[in-house]
């Protein structure tokens, strides 16, 4: 199942343009309206999701980095020994890959994870993110509906033929 990953390079590639744009187009926490609910506003996050350890001195650049590695080289065991039916977890993985690999990029060559999408409502705003974390999101997403959905179809295919 390896063969999806040109999702992972495409998730890596989206990623990357999309950071260096807002790089080059947008000021440092200035929002950019684009819609209601929605702007385009430059942050850098040295920690993990939602900040998590953003305040830790440092160490936490590299023990994010290592910690992407090893999880990277899991997915891609995981993706080599899937079966050909596994599709949809194929491309979670794929996505999931990309994300990490993503911002394990920006970790290594800036010390933080550039970020430029905010949604917001009123007062609340959800934590300013990007492209990888989408890809991150999406792909737990889908592995979950396949953990709860995807696993009573493999079971009901395994169960036909077989005498009652």
């Amino acid at each position: 199942m390896l063969k999806y990953l040109w999702i992972t390079f495409f998730v890596i590639v989206l990623d990357q343009i999309s950071k260096q744009l807002a790089e080059y187009y947008l000021a440092y926490h200035i929002p950019v309206p684009l819609l209601p609910s929605f702007n385009l506003t430059l942050s850098y996050n040295p920690g993990a999701a939602f900040s998590f350890l953003s305040e830790a001195g440092g160490w936490q650049r590299w023990f994010f980095v290592i910690l992407a590695i090893i999880v990277s080289g899991v997915i891609l065991l995981w993706m080599r020994k899937l079966p050909q039916e596994d599709k949809w977890v194929a491309i979670a993985l794929g996505l999931v890959l990309g994300g990490a690999l993503g911002n394990v990029i920006d970790r290594i060559l800036f010390g933080h994870v550039i970020d430029f999408i905010q949604v917001y409502y009123q007062e609340w705003s959800w934590p300013i993110f990007n492209v990888a974390d989408s890809a991150i999101s999406i792909g737990v997403a889908i592995l979950l509906f396949d953990g709860f959905f995807g696993g009573q179809k493999k079971t009901a295919k395994a169960g036909k033929g077989k005498p009652a």
